[in-house]
């Protein structure tokens, strides 16, 4: 059994990206198979083009986004869902005036980041 408030889980800012801050709202530590993380961009913020080594499944909880995923651009915004597959480079860039948050599930795996190069 785990229940915490969100308040009292410390922000840790996203080293590759602008703006960008995560909390881990369930670690590896508390799950058995997955990690739940909260991510929190500022107006203005954004996280580059890069690839994971496993698969996010991400609800939208706040503000507005233009992400990439593969060759697509998408329009996103609070409610909507997105499914990232393992190894598919994706970016994030904030449009608008508030905070773009949303959640991010990950398999408990070991996962390897590797950033892109600009225009990748």
């Amino acid at each position: 059994m785990y229940v915490k408030k969100i308040e009292s889980i410390p922000k840790v800012k996203v080293s590759t990206g602008a703006k960008a801050w995560k909390q881990v709202l369930i670690s590896v530590q508390v799950a058995p198979n997955f990690a739940m993380r909260r991510f929190i961009l500022e107006p203005g913020g954004s996280i580059p083009n890069h690839t994971n080594t496993v698969e996010h499944e991400q609800f939208v909880l706040n503000g507005r986004a233009r992400i990439g995923i593969g060759d697509k651009t998408y329009e996103i915004a609070k409610n909507d869902s997105v499914y990232i597959p393992a190894g598919m480079a994706h970016w994030y860039q904030v449009k608008g005036e508030d905070p773009f948050e949303f959640i991010c599930v990950v398999p408990n795996k070991e996962d390897v980041i590797e950033v892109l190069e600009e225009g990748a």
